[in-house]
Order: C-alpha cells, then sequence, then structure tokens
C-alpha cells in the first residue's frame, strides 16, 4: 500500500510557514505530482491546472523539492527518483477515472475511484461518503468486488442488474480485481469531484 506517499503529503500539507495559511491541500499535492508525473510543467501552468495562486503554487512546489519529490529547470518541475518510487507506488494501488451519467451518479460531475486490496477494510462505506463530503463532494458510494461481482457492502448481491449503466462502466474503466473497492464520487465541480474520490480513497490507504 501506498503509506509512504500518504505520510509524505500528509507532511508536507501540515507544514506551517510563516503569514497566512495557504490554499492548498493534501490532494493538490497529490495532483500535483500526478501532473508532473505526465510531463515536466512550469510553476504558472500548475496553478491553473490545480486552482490556486501563484503564491499558493510557489509555496507547494517548494516543499515538494525540499521533500526531494521533484527538481526545478528551466524545463519546469520534473519528478525525482525518489518522486517518481512513490508515484509508481500509488498509481499501482490507485486508479482514478471521470465517468458519465449513471443510476450511481447525482451531479454534473463524476469520478470513480479504484483502490486495490481494500475490500476488506470497508464497513459499511459511511466514512469513505463522509470523507468525500468533506472535500467538497455532494456524496460517494462504495462498492466492492467479490466472488466476480460488484456488490454494496454488507449486501451480497450484484448490482448490474439495478445498476447496470453503472456497472457497464466501473467494468469497462477501471476492470476490479478481487476484494479491490471502487468509489463513486459526484458533485457540481470538477475538482469538488476529483478531490472527493481522493479523500474517500485516502481512507482505505495504511498509514503504518
Amino acid at each position: 500500500m501506498p503509506s509512504a506517499l500518504k505520510q509524505s503529503l500528509e507532511k508536507l500539507a501540515k507544514e506551517k510557514a510563516p503569514g497566512p495559511n495557504p490554499s492548498f491541500s493534501t490532494f493538490h499535492f497529490l495532483l500535483a505530482i500526478e501532473l508532473i508525473a505526465e510531463e515536466s510543467i512550469g510553476r504558472n501552468k500548475l496553478a491553473e491546472e490545480l486552482g490556486i495562486g501563484e503564491g499558493a503554487a510557489r509555496t507547494l512546489i517548494g516543499r515538494l523539492k525540499d521533500e526531494g519529490l521533484i527538481l526545478i529547470s528551466k524545463a519546469g518541475c520534473s519528478l525525482t527518483d525518489k518522486g517518481l518510487k512513490l508515484w509508481n507506488e500509488y498509481r499501482s494501488t490507485i486508479k482514478k477515472v471521470r465517468i458519465e451519467k449513471n443510476e450511481l451518479t447525482f451531479a454534473d460531475h463524476s469520478f470513480a475511484i479504484l483502490v486495490r486490496n481494500s475490500g476488506h477494510k470497508v464497513k459499511t462505506g459511511i466514512e469513505q461518503r463522509d470523507a468525500a463530503i468533506m472535500a467538497g463532494a455532494k456524496g460517494a458510494t462504495t462498492i466492492l468486488f467479490q466472488n466476480g461481482h460488484l456488490i454494496f457492502p454488507s449486501v451480497d448481491r450484484n448490482i448490474k442488474k439495478d445498476y447496470s449503466k453503472a456497472s457497464d462502466q466501473i467494468m469497462h474503466l477501471l476492470k476490479p480485481q478481487e476484494n479491490d473497492t471502487v468509489i463513486v464520487v459526484s458533485s457540481d465541480s470538477s475538482t469538488k469531484a476529483e478531490h472527493g474520490a481522493l479523500a474517500a480513497a485516502w481512507t482505505l490507504l495504511d498509514c503504518s
């Protein structure tokens, strides 16, 4: 499990510095690493993509650099070997995709996020829903993949009959395996839906 990444990013987000509190969260760090992993990116573009001010982006980049996760050059920010290792660890466990409207979505923007081999950590799905809402989402639905079927927690029934469109999208886009968890998160804002999905998944990552 990507406990090292979780610990590193939560530590960076909690660091205090002189002046007002920066306008970013743990998930801005994670999304920044995701963007930097795709290609070298400059501060202005990163700020634009993350929806934060240039000052906040400067602080975020500085913390990632001080942690040894990125390098800064004329071409922009790029991941170090340490940053790449953490990123690969994360994406081997987490997969996040945009999804179209289906029976489980209830706002204009939705993401589905998969957490590998985490089904045994889910109780009722309320913890994931609450985390998503705290991050700005309107709600979240947790689904488990067990015995070759998508089911709701504590309900041993294949959801395909009543939620066929949602089931087809999840199976096609995420290709879950035994004991995986999938969380569908919706919001009126794409950013809030994405942050909500990450927050929900975050509850299933080991920190020890």
